[in-house]
């Protein structure tokens, strides 16, 4: 379900983290539940992240896109890019997610568009509008991520 596209980075974001030899498309990836529910992220920065995501297989017992599928993907999208926003050193943990759910769809596929409110040294906020393939507002989420420092290894 779902392709998979590697997603597009900013290139001091690609040099970063390849230093510590990280690979961006499995770190900032939608995980196991996004990977079963088909996201996938296209762009990704700290200024910007987008995914898609089809409504088969999503939907709840009406046939309507699940809510829970649109927070999936809102939540995806704005962890990617308090992450990005955070730097190699932080991990991001959501603490807070509101989502309004506008309008139903029940075919196709949703695109989601993550863009920073705030963004600090401890926490950040983004707007993750998601729209339908007409671009029509589908839900309008906000996403409160608190930056950690990264747990260090033995090896560190």
């Amino acid at each position: 379900m779902g392709e998979h596209t590697t997603p597009k980075f900013p290139q001091e974001i690609i040099d970063e983290y390849a230093s510590l030899g990280v690979d961006l498309p499995a770190l900032f990836s939608a995980g196991h539940l996004g990977e079963r529910m088909g996201v996938t992220i296209t762009e990704a920065s700290a200024d910007r992240v987008v995914g898609t995501m089809p409504v088969e297989g999503n939907t709840q017992p009406y046939g309507l896109l699940h809510g829970g599928a649109s927070a999936v993907l809102a939540e995806t999208l704005g962890s990617v890019g308090t992450m990005l926003h955070g730097g190699a050193s932080k991990v991001a943990v959501g603490v807070d997610l509101n989502c309004t759910h506008h309008r139903g769809v029940r075919s196709g596929h949703v695109t989601g568009v993550a863009t920073p409110v705030h963004r600090g040294r401890t926490t950040a906020t983004y707007e993750i509008v998601i729209t339908d393939e007409q671009d029509k507002r589908i839900c309008t989420a906000r996403l409160t991520c608190l930056l950690r420092d990264l747990p260090r290894t033995d090896a560190s």
